[in-house]
């Protein structure tokens, strides 16, 4: 079963259509939009600052969202993927992003719209990603701008996926009724 946990009289709240795996954690000031997924063993944590998620967002498996005790939250837009095992720290990211397997988000980081995060990448504090780009490496930098392939073909299909693969979960749970 989820774990799902008010502290300091903060609950998570969801949208529409929102999957939660079995072992997910969340805690706290988390708001969540429509069709949101947080997958295996990964854990949002608005215990010491609010995290808030926009429409579409999927949360992959051991990702961790986290945020600065009085200093900053975390922002997540519309239609953004955090990879497996991603960490992504008291920032804010807007629409149409990808973060990618493994990479590091610290605070005060803004991630701009279209743009990619490369797998593996650290975004040190304060690092600014430029609309429609692809950064990479450690620490990352802009590696190149990114094309409107690149959009279509890894953002908006990985996270039109990750709504796809939530309802074959509701699917199975509808028919264990």
């Amino acid at each position: 079963m989820s774990y799902i946990l008010t502290i300091l009289d903060k609950t998570p709240s969801f949208g529409e259509n929102c999957f939660i795996a079995p072992n997910a954690t969340i805690i706290g000031d988390v708001a969540m939009g429509n069709n949101c997924s947080i997958w295996f063993n990964a854990v949002v944590r608005g215990d010491v600052n609010f995290i808030k998620m926009g429409n579409q967002v999927n949360v992959q498996d051991g990702a961790v969202i986290h945020c600065t005790y009085e200093k900053n939250a975390t922002i997540i837009g519309n239609n953004v993927s955090i990879g497996h095992n991603a960490l992504v720290h008291g920032c804010t990211i807007h629409d149409n992003v990808l973060i990618g397997m493994g990479s590091i988000v610290m605070d005060r980081c803004e991630i701009h719209s279209n743009s990619i995060v490369a797998a593996g990448a650290v975004l040190l504090e304060g690092t600014v990603v430029e609309a429609g780009s692809i950064y990479a490496g450690v620490p990352a930098k802009k590696v190149k701008d990114i094309s409107e392939n690149l959009i279509s073909g890894e953002i908006n299909r990985i996270a039109n996926n990750y709504v796809k693969y939530a309802s074959w979960f509701d699917a199975y749970n509808d028919a264990k009724k």
